[in-house]
């Protein structure tokens, strides 16, 4: 339990700092972030397994590569959903998930 809430603190955190660095990407404050994270978990956990299987074709003639595309479609709804949450074009959309992606990975490694 401690593991779970320590790597929400973290990611709402990190979140807040992408949203600093990346050009394209604005977000209100650090309870924005953490709603942010809360809605992409929720996304993750509803729409992104609809996409996948509705997007497995094209995935398969990608060999991957429209995995990203699911991943901005992603950020692009949190973006729609969230009015404290504000992402400029695809491209920026595209640099968020990956980034996002990478602090995740990181914050499993340190914590778990």
């Amino acid at each position: 339990m401690v593991g779970f809430i320590l790597k929400f603190i973290l990611t709402a955190v990190l979140v807040y700092g992408l949203s600093m660095v990346l050009p394209g990407v604005a977000l209100a404050g650090l309870d924005s972030a953490a709603i942010l994270v809360v809605v992409l978990a929720i996304l993750n956990a509803i729409v992104k397994p609809i996409l996948k299987i509705l997007g497995f074709p094209i995935t398969v003639l990608t060999l991957g590569l429209f995995l990203l595309v699911i991943n901005v479609i992603i950020v692009k709804l949190a973006d729609y959903l969230m009015s404290s949450f504000d992402v400029h074009g695809l491209l920026n959309a595209l640099l968020f998930s990956l980034a996002l992606s990478v602090v995740n990975a990181v914050v499993d490694m340190v914590i778990d």
